[in-house]
């Protein structure tokens, strides 16, 4: 695929907003600035960018625990994230998610999900209603290689190709579910071979070059939108920490694993590829890292300014009423 080199320079934004966006809260959270469980996806951004960097604003995503990438990539509101991480009352769920609920209906973002695997059934009954209504719309659907093995992977994926909705199943296979590696609960090597029983287009792409990400995501997702049914994508990257901020030791993973994959970073890569092909200098890659610093300390001071909900408050939004149905209506 031959991108512009507009393009190439958005999917290095997109990634460098994220990865600054973890780093900041990786920072917060050891000083104590930011409470509660927070699962960080350093490193894995090529597969956020590249699977969203086609969908359109009315179309959807579904998210998991380890869901800022996603959520970002997607478009949401950066000061509304921080708000919600410092349980602030401007936050996305008004303090009452935290780091693994957020959603905005607004933009497609129908949640990240604290359940593994949760998001499948969301994403697969969603796309149905986008075929019931005779839709052009798309739902992208993030989930990590331990919720293969999770019965919400098959009921969803099977119905989706049973009724050919219009959805595309990513996978962000960073080699670990929580502590537990792969090959121990896996039958087949490859979970892009799974889509073999589904009778779907299943496959494996290695998440260090968005580039690739975003070629094999395009191509499900015009074949989703044309009414020819759902694909599975299985991205290999790798998360750098643990699997949250408490998981400091990682006793579980060999260390010279994440030495490898720390030097295999896809942020690094796309910033080689612009400068070799000369697409932008150094001056500029640095402009613009500077402009998402800048745009993520504005989130950071907005958010330790921002008022907590009163008690008055505690009762509300626990129940989806009218106003949520009528923000998903078309």
């Amino acid at each position: 695929m031959t991108l512009p080199n507009d393009d190439l320079l958005e999917m290095y934004r997109r990634m460098a907003r994220i990865r600054h966006f973890e780093n900041t809260c990786h920072e917060l959270y050891q000083r104590g600035q930011i409470a509660g469980v927070l699962h960080l996806s350093t490193g894995q951004e090529a597969v956020s960018v590249g699977a969203c960097f086609d969908l359109s604003p009315d179309d959807y995503i579904t998210s998991t625990h380890r869901g800022h990438n996603d959520i970002i990539a997607k478009g949401a509101d950066l000061t509304r994230m921080m708000d919600e991480l410092f349980m602030k009352e401007t936050g996305y769920c008004r303090a009452k998610g935290g780091s693994m609920h957020i959603a905005d209906f607004k933009l497609g973002i129908l949640g990240a999900n604290g359940i593994v695997g949760a998001g499948i059934p969301i994403a697969t009954g969603a796309a149905l209603a986008i075929k019931m209504r005779d839709e052009k719309r798309v739902v992208v659907c993030f989930f990590g290689d331990g919720a293969v093995n999770q019965g919400f992977f098959h009921e969803g994926i099977n119905l989706a190709s049973i009724w050919r909705l219009p959805v595309v199943f990513v996978c962000h296979n960073n080699a670990w579910a929580d502590s537990t590696p792969q090959a121990p609960t896996h039958a087949v090597a490859d979970i892009a071979e799974r889509a073999k029983a589904y009778g779907i287009p299943g496959v494996t792409v290695d998440a260090i070059d968005v580039t690739a990400v975003r070629e094999v995501c395009a191509t499900a997702i015009a074949r989703a939108r044309a009414g020819e049914g759902p694909s599975l994508i299985n991205c290999k990257t790798y998360r750098w920490y643990g699997h949250h901020m408490g998981d400091v030791d990682q006793s579980y993973r060999p260390k010279q694993d994440l030495a490898v994959a720390r030097g295999r970073d896809c942020l690094a890569f796309h910033r080689e590829r612009l400068l070799r092909a000369a697409v932008a200098d150094v001056r500029f890659i640095e402009s613009i890292d500077r402009e998402v610093a800048a745009e993520i300390a504005a989130a950071v001071e907005h958010a330790k300014a921002a008022p907590r909900p009163g008690a008055d408050t505690l009762y509300e939004d626990i129940f989806a009423g009218i106003d949520a149905r009528e923000e998903m209506a078309p």
